[in-house]
This record gives C-alpha cells, structure tokens and sequence, in this order.
C-alpha cells in the first residue's frame, strides 16, 4: 500500500494528541506568549585583551631560532617612505593586499640562534629611544617571555647601524645590556655613523643613538668583511645601499640555513613586489635599489628561505620571482611540537 504525504503538512503526520498540543503551541507564540528564561551561562570570562609571549620558535638543523619581537615600528603615511611612483600607486598596493594606507607599520623581528655552544643575536632594535613611538623598546620583555636572559647572549651581529638595529646594545644611562656579548659589524658602518662631525647636520638624532650604543662596547666590537664566515654558521653578504656597510647573513646548521635580510626590503608588498621602488631611509637609494634587486633574485633562484626584520611577525618564509619583483610567502607557524 502506498501512501501520498504530498499534500501534508508536516505536523498532520503527528498522532492527534500531539497534533492538538503543537497547534496549541504554535497559538502560544502567534499571541506572543513568553518562553521561559534562559538560564544564564556559568561560564562567562571577562575579555583578557592580552596577547601570549611575543616570540616564535622553530628548529634550523641541529639548531634552535628564537624569534623575539623588538615591537612595531609605525613609520606614518606610507607615501612619505616609499617613493619613486605617484603616492596613490603606493596607496594602491597597499589596498590590493588588504593593508590600510594611512600608516604602514614595520615589525621588529630579531632571530636568537641556539648554535648550541652559543646564542646569536641579530640586531637589537629601538632600545631607549621613541623616535616611532611607545611600541617599541620591547626586546629585553619578550626575551623574558621567551625564557631568556640578556647574559646568555655570547655576539650580537648586526646589520647595519641605524638607530632601530643597534638601539637595544646599550641602556640610557650607557650600561651594556648584554655583559657577555661580542658585538659584530662592518667597520664601514661603525665608522660612518659614529663620526661626530656628522652631529650638527641631519643625521643627527641617528648618530647620535649610534654613539650612545656602540661607544660603550668599542672593546667588544669586532669587524666582519664580504663574505667572510666570522661566526661557526653565520657568512656576511654585502648589501650596501641603505648604509654604506649594510649586510645580510647566511644563517646554516646541519644543512640548512635562512639568510636574515636585515633592512634589505622593508615592506613584503612594497619593496618587494616593486624592489625598484625607494625608500626614504636610504642613504643611497640607487643603490639599494641594485642590491636588492640582485639579492632577492639569488635568493628567488636558490629558493633559500628568509627571515626579515621588517616583515609582519614572525617574518620567515620563501621568495619567488613574479613578474618584475618577487612575492613573499610567510611559512606556516608550527605550535604544536609532533
């Protein structure tokens, strides 16, 4: 025997005691009739508006990288740093890759590398100074957060000396933050940003920050060349542009490596997909333009990861070459250890 529910409504299925009270029920609610109170929640939390430890860990061949944050860096409207192209093209970028164009905001990403004889840091950050702002300054607090303690440093190898890369060497009150530690650049740098006589002209703020950090450890400092291995699994490539003595780092151990870009490319959309455009911040734009150009091909070609102080945090991942430029892929964080 067959049977045809086509033309029912679902409740006409329901035997006619149910029926009565689902038709009963639904009056109920037509005449707005009041359904019981719900039972409040025992499990309410009140909004932490906090963030875990900033730093980011990962494994590189027998050794271990510590990635602490230095803070953000807010350097403004973006169409004042990146230069070369009409503002809105820099504004149209920006917008391409749902980011806001009022202000672009660097990262501070400095990598620790447990060689397992040593720790090696890259670059310090602001330091004591504000010149971007309150934001930054935190490298001492994630390192704590991280577990480590600024005596456990053995180098601090540096990139070059502007005021956001050697400002954490040294306290206000000129006190090595870092007792133990051997501090690494080219003598190029050291010498430029230094000199006293550059104190009266426009440089002056960025001398000066540079004196106040590295004058108090000229006994600890030590001069790398090109392409010179000056540390076990840490080689020197000359990048000159941005600072007369700007270098990047081959990072290696146990067959792998990452080259730490160091201000190489400041922005992973605008100096990158565009690496011909300029940044106000170079000393030599021109050249700048030509050793990035050069470098991120090389390390598009050789696929050779990289890890970038400027980029969104934690800055680590891959390079490839799309069109005139290059697009940056940020490698997948992995929290859970298996």
């Amino acid at each position: 025997m067959s049977h045809d529910f086509s033309s029912r409504d679902d409740h006409s299925l329901l035997p006619p005691t149910s029926r009565r009270g689902f038709l009963a029920a639904a009056a109920g609610l037509a005449a707005g009739a009041a359904l019981p109170a719900a039972t409040p929640s025992l499990a309410k939390a009140p909004l932490s508006r906090s963030q875990p430890g900033y730093f980011y860990r990962f494994m590189l061949g027998t050794a271990e990288v510590t990635v602490v944050s230095d803070g953000p860096l807010p350097l403004g409207d973006p169409g004042d740093s990146f230069l070369g192209v009409p503002k809105d093209t820099v504004y149209g970028m920006l917008e391409s890759n749902f980011l806001p164009k009022t202000n672009v905001v660097l990262e501070q990403n400095i990598p620790i590398v447990n060689f397992g004889d040593r720790l090696v840091m890259f670059d310090t950050g602001m330091g004591f100074s504000k010149a971007f702002g309150p934001t930054t300054g935190r490298l001492l607090k994630s390192m704590e957060e991280a577990g480590m303690k600024p005596g456990d440093i053995d180098a601090i190898v540096c990139s070059h000396a502007h005021i956001d890369h050697i400002g954490g060497i040294c306290s206000a009150d000129g006190k090595p933050l870092f007792p133990n530690a051997q501090i690494y650049i080219s003598q190029a740098d050291f010498d430029f940003w230094t000199d006293e006589s550059k104190m009266g002209g426009p440089l002056k703020a960025f001398v000066a920050h540079a004196r106040a950090n590295l004058m108090p450890v000229r006994d600890k400092i030590v001069f790398f060349k090109d392409q010179q291995e000056f540390l076990p699994g840490v080689q020197a490539i000359a990048a000159p542009g941005h600072t007369i003595g700007h270098h990047i780092f081959q990072v290696a151990s146990a067959g792998k490596s990452f080259a730490f870009l160091g201000d190489l490319t400041h922005h992973a959309v605008l100096l990158t997909e565009n690496p011909r455009l300029e940044f106000a911040y170079d000393s030599d734009p021109k050249q700048a333009v030509q050793s990035r150009v050069r470098l991120l091909t090389s390390l598009a070609e050789n696929k050779t990861p990289v890890m970038s102080y400027h980029f969104a945090w934690p800055g680590f991942g891959n390079l490839a070459k799309a069109g005139e430029g290059f697009r940056y892929y940020p490698a997948p964080m992995e929290l859970v250890k298996v």
